[in-house]
């Protein structure tokens, strides 16, 4: 389970659930976690006050981009990643719940076919593998083919290939410096309507295609013959979300809490 910021009482109900849980540290927090004190502060309101709680992850910030809107939070990352892993370190628990970023697409150049990516922003995203390299933690990303599909030239596009019923895989990243770092895909998912190609008919074989993709052992090009960890976003539709009619409709179940695909993890 993902939650993108630290809400008491969704950590009150994971207690002793033993769910693994990554927690994140929203954008406009991360100034105040490039203060090692601010971040040990961090730590123990937020991690070890929960001690039933099976955290896994870390996330410490959420698509920072260089090259938008979230580029004034670019020079905190890495120093908030630091300052957190020092933090957990500290109490000894930095082996179990590991501190990482969640990235996105939007960060690369080339993105199809995908064996041509690589970061725009080296100077950004570089010192920030080799941290995750160096302390053998992994890189989350967010990947969503469907943003891929629907913004590509309408002669290199192919629905098939997005959904997983044809050959290959999308999922794979380039990281400069850090070939041995895992992969954790934070995000992925398909709206179900007010989009191109957003029906429920195409959310459901996304969905059933990306589970049995990433459950089985295929990998990846770069990293074959293993699972891919994976969080499918989102659980609930978002009803009332502002912005692009689509992004309120990526729920595997309704806001009635109703299961739209009837999906399998078995």
């Amino acid at each position: 389970m993902r939650i993108y910021d630290q809400n008491p009482e969704t950590l009150k109900a994971l207690n002793g659930t033993n769910i693994e849980l990554m927690i994140g540290v929203p954008n406009e927090d991360l100034e105040k976690l490039t203060n090692q004190n601010a971040a040990n502060t961090w730590v123990n309101d937020n991690i070890l006050k929960y001690s039933n709680v099976n955290f896994k992850y870390i996330a410490v910030g959420n698509e920072v981009d260089p090259n938008n809107e979230s580029r004034k939070y670019k020079d905190y990352v890495l120093p908030a990643m630091q300052n957190v892993h020092n933090a957990l370190r500290a109490v000894g628990r930095h082996n179990q719940i590991k501190v990482s970023t969640a990235t996105y697409t939007g960060l690369l150049n080339n993105t199809f076919p995908p064996n041509r990516a690589a970061f725009r922003n080296k100077e950004f995203a570089e010192p920030i593998v080799k941290f995750l390299a160096d302390n053998k933690l992994p890189m989350l990303a967010n990947i969503y083919p469907y943003f891929g599909y629907i913004n590509t030239e309408d002669r290199f596009k192919n629905l098939s290939y997005a959904l997983f019923t044809a050959g290959g895989t999308v999922l794979k990243r380039v990281l400069a410096g850090g070939k041995d770092v895992e992969i954790v895909v934070s995000e992925s998912g398909w709206p179900s309507d007010n989009g191109v190609e957003a029906t429920v008919g195409n959310a459901g074989t996304y969905y059933k295609n990306l589970i049995n993709h990433v459950r089985g052992t295929a990998g990846t090009p770069l990293k074959r013959e293993r699972s891919i960890e994976t969080y499918l976003f989102a659980m609930f539709d978002e009803n009332t979300k502002p912005g692009n009619l689509s992004e309120r409709h990526f729920g595997v179940f309704s806001p009635k809490k109703e299961s739209k695909y009837g999906l399998s993890f078995n």
